[in-house]
């Protein structure tokens, strides 16, 4: 993992795909999302304006409220499931997780651990964002995912 820091962002339009997905079937969730808002903006002649990302509400139990998809210069039309999305602006704090997503938590701990020490009060939401392909960098260990969870 990379450092933890606070960071200034900008609200950013989106496109996105939003459900509650059970924790065992997000991978399925997430390249599904991927595909359909793909598929959108290229119909609307449209370009991500960034990698793709996962953007999860309130903390996960067996199942979790995620959208999933691309930034976006400016927002979509709808199509089909995919929607206008936003991720926040504001303070964040950030963090690069490395390796495999199966330990991606262990990254969140010392994100939460960051935001207690620091007196920070974590938002409702937080995203991912997929700084790897998984297709053309086959080796785990080597994936990178930015870790976002907006503060108070």
């Amino acid at each position: 993992m990379n450092e933890i820091a606070i960071a200034e962002h900008t609200e950013q339009p989106t496109a996105v795909v939003r459900e509650r997905v059970r924790l065992d079937q997000l991978s399925g969730f997430f390249a599904r999302a991927f595909g359909e808002a793909a598929a959108a903006l290229q119909a609307q002649g449209r370009h991500p304006a960034g990698p793709p990302f996962g953007k999860y509400t309130g903390m996960p139990t067996d199942a979790v409220d995620v959208e999933a998809g691309f930034p976006v210069s400016e927002p979509i039309a709808p199509a089909g499931e995919v929607v206008p999305g936003v991720l926040p602006g504001g303070r964040v704090v950030e963090a690069t997780h490395v390796g495999p997503y199966d330990t991606i938590q262990d990254t969140y701990a010392e994100v939460r651990r960051y935001i207690t020490e620091h007196g920070l009060t974590p938002g409702e939401v937080m995203w991912e964002v997929y700084l790897s392909d998984p297709q053309r960098q086959p080796d785990p260990a080597t994936w990178r995912t930015g870790i976002c969870w907006p503060v108070g």
